[in-house]
């Protein structure tokens, strides 16, 4: 009778996970973006898949790196705050730094959004007077 280890081990010529790649169709697909997407910031150097040939392989690395641009992308910051943050772990201090460098960045973001925040509702605030007062004005016509 098979030991429990011995249901969960790979066959010989399985990949560990750790090994596992991707294609870019598939990457575009996980990350619901387009395969144009993906080689731009292959082009900008945000990603770096292996080339064998003429195929783009995608380490989990890339995926990671993938993962990390499209969230900073999804928050508003622009592409070369996200490469210096994603750079950063790399760097001698790594996460560390890298956590203070994005805590600023935060800091900075958020601000600015409040700021559009307070932009917007004053605008809204301002079209609503001005609505009622062309009501206003249209009802006195009648």
């Amino acid at each position: 009778m098979p030991t429990p280890a011995a249901d969960v081990r790979r066959p010989r010529d399985a990949p560990a996970a750790a090994d596992r790649t991707w294609t870019i169709a598939e990457v575009a697909e996980e990350f619901g973006v387009t395969h144009r997407t993906v080689r731009h910031y292959e082009d900008l150097g945000l990603i770096s898949p292996e080339r064998r040939g003429t195929t783009r392989v995608y380490h989990r690395r890339d995926r990671t790196r993938l993962s990390l641009v499209l969230r900073g992308r999804r928050l508003g910051f622009p592409l070369d705050e996200i490469r210096t943050i994603i750079d950063l772990y790399d760097a001698p201090r790594g996460r560390r730094s890298q956590l203070e460098y994005v805590l600023a960045q935060i800091d900075e973001r958020r601000a600015a959004l409040e700021q559009r925040r307070r932009d917007l509702e004053a605008a809204i605030d301002e079209l609503g007077r001005f609505e009622r007062r062309c009501r206003d004005d249209l009802d006195r016509m009648r």
